[in-house]
């Protein structure tokens, strides 16, 4: 272990794998290490009794009627992938596509006046749902034809407007949609997590729209993600993989993990059981340095093992149903995910559900319910809050790169953000993703 990297990375959670995997790929010579004895960190996926129900319920044996404890896959930060989002294109451009299979989602949903509908993504989709009366349905299809005509480097496009300039509550008023359509729009198409984007230039919620409808278009499914066979759990590993072609060295369960500093507070080496390794840069998840992150909220999570799909979602075996925070008088969004034997995280005929808020109480039981009684019968539930950090150092004076927490969404987009920015810091470079989307295709096939 006593040698020289250009990098240590600590923790094997999902965004330290994707660098890990991008830093050997361009060359970099990589030492990636977790005190724990198993990839994910964060992100694990765990299995039914020596991982799930001992972290939440202690010694007991769960109930035989669970099924078999090795069939469970569950991931601990539950998250769908746009089928045409940044998370493919960096799976693509580092050819990790060989490694996992994927298969799409079957529905996306959103709660709007107490009920569940699926969520409308193109102009014929809007003039079917029931989310909107006749009139309304007609001025949203306008507003869909603009989005999905929209080309930003084609000034006829544009109908006179900047969106750069142009906020999206002044876009959207010129349409004249109503506040029930805007919340499933801005929340359940754009993933936008609260309603500061209204005030914000319209561009960014044009192409987030864009991207749905896309992604939904590719494989022709009922929804525009995707989700990896085996669960989350197979995309760190995956990375790792890509990193050890490349030269680079996984030491798993070392204990401790010291950052080394030298006398002007750089980075110079981590040392674990006695034994330091130099390098230039650190990567790191908060856990290991926690004087240079601070605490910036909580996720409220509850897990449920049911034996059913989620009721009103088309029997879907994948699915995610997003709750605007104004449907619930919150600040913030709720989200549903749930997944199934179908994906093989779960025994024949068992299903997995989470909800997953920011949390603004301390207590996740009474916070969650209204995502909790769209579920229905319940098997097994467990509780928990985590807190979220993110860094407060300044990496070019101390050369460590700290990943912010995994935030309550159930989608990929604000992860990935995270790494793309982590990259461009470390290496001084923006990553090119324009990559042949149909690259992937080869793989969802199953």
């Amino acid at each position: 272990m006593d040698e020289e990297y250009d990098v240590i990375v600590l923790g094997t959670g999902l965004k330290e794998c994707i660098l890990s995997g991008l830093l050997s790929v361009d060359g970099l010579k990589v030492l990636h290490m977790d005190r724990n004895d198993y990839y994910g960190g964060e992100s694990a996926s765990l299995n039914l009794i020596q991982q799930l129900w001992k972290r939440f319920r202690g010694a007991d044996a769960p109930p035989a009627s669970l099924g078999s404890s090795r069939d469970y896959n569950v991931d601990m930060i539950p998250k769908f992938m746009m089928a045409n989002g940044v998370l493919v294109r960096v799976l693509i451009h580092t050819d990790v596509t060989k490694y996992l299979s994927f298969k799409a989602v079957d529905g996306g949903f959103v709660y709007n006046k107490q009920k569940v509908h699926k969520v409308p993504a193109t102009d014929m989709e809007a003039l079917k749902s029931p989310l909107m009366g006749i009139f309304e349905k007609r001025r949203a299809r306008k507003f869909f034809i603009y989005v999905q005509d929209y080309n930003e480097s084609d000034p006829k496009t544009h109908e006179g407007l900047d969106l750069t300039r142009v906020t999206t509550k002044e876009l959207i008023a010129k349409y004249g949609l109503d506040d029930n359509t805007i919340d499933f729009i801005g929340h359940a198409l754009a993933l936008h997590r609260d309603d500061r984007y209204l005030n914000e230039p319209a561009i960014d919620t044009v192409k987030r729209m864009k991207l749905y409808a896309e992604s939904l278009a590719r494989f022709q499914g009922g929804s525009p993600y995707i989700y990896p066979l085996y669960g989350l759990g197979e995309l760190p590993q995956a990375f790792a993989r890509l990193s050890a072609v490349y030269g680079g060295t996984y030491m798993l369960n070392k204990p401790e993990c010291k950052v080394e500093f030298d006398g002007e507070g750089k980075v110079v080496g981590v040392t674990s059981e006695g034994e330091t390794a130099k390098c230039k840069k650190v990567v790191c998840d908060p856990s290991y340095l926690p004087g240079k992150v601070r605490k910036v909220g909580k996720v409220a999570r509850a897990i449920a093992i049911m034996s059913h799909p989620i009721p009103n979602t088309n029997d879907s075996h994948s699915v995610q149903v997003i709750l605007p925070q104004k449907q619930l008088g919150r600040k913030s969004d709720m989200y549903l995910f749930c997944c199934s034997y179908s994906h093989n995280v779960a025994p024949k005929g068992k299903f997995i559900a989470f909800v997953s808020t920011e949390a603004e109480t301390d207590n996740p039981q009474v916070e969650l319910k209204p995502g909790i009684d769209l579920l229905g019968p319940v098997d097994e539930i467990f509780f928990e809050n985590y807190d979220r950090y993110e860094p407060v150092n300044e990496p070019s004076l101390d050369n460590c790169f700290i990943s912010a927490s995994y935030d309550a969404t159930t989608h990929f987009e604000s992860t990935v953000t995270d790494v793309l920015n982590m990259y461009t810091m470390i290496t001084g470079k923006n990553l090119d993703l324009s990559v042949d989307l149909s690259a992937a295709s080869a793989a969802e096939e199953y």
